[in-house]
């Protein structure tokens, strides 16, 4: 069963999906079109941070960030061995439950277009295509996607 819920980004199961995460957008993007938080930015009162686990074992993570007028998610990562198993859908489900707690009426992402899966993800979701947000805006990797909720 999986089990999402929050968390501390600094937690030791946390902290190395993150440190997988990064390690792989590093291998994939130039550090300049790399937009991921540190551990103590996700720890920020403006971010709801969550953990996916199985068991005892943490297997994924993302985030909620309020921007004011709307939500943007953050640090989407599962580990490799929980892929397919529904963990993403899993986490981006309590990240949009969070939102509508929070009374945010639309969701944002900006992810790198060579992250397929990703992108499959949040279409599947419901997820669109929109202009480049926040600070994106000279982006020129990166894919953007809304979510009315």
């Amino acid at each position: 069963m999986i089990i999402v819920e929050r968390n501390d980004p600094h937690h030791p199961g946390a902290k190395a999906l993150l440190e997988q995460s990064h390690a792989l957008m590093r291998s994939l993007f130039p550090p300049e079109e790399n937009f991921f938080l540190d551990f103590d930015a996700l720890a920020a009162p403006d971010i709801h941070f969550f953990t996916a686990r199985e068991g005892d074992e943490v297997v994924g993570t993302g985030a909620l960030k309020n921007c004011d007028d709307y939500g943007e998610i953050k640090s989407m990562f599962v580990a490799e061995e929980a892929r397919g198993k529904g963990v993403a859908d899993a986490i981006l489900r309590q990240i949009e439950d969070q939102a509508r707690e929070d009374n945010l009426s639309v969701l944002k992402l900006e992810t790198g277009d060579a992250l397929v899966a990703a992108l499959k993800l949040y279409v599947r979701n419901g997820y669109k295509t929109c202009e480049a947000f926040g600070p994106y805006m000279t982006a020129t990797r990166s894919v953007f996607m809304e979510k009315a909720l």
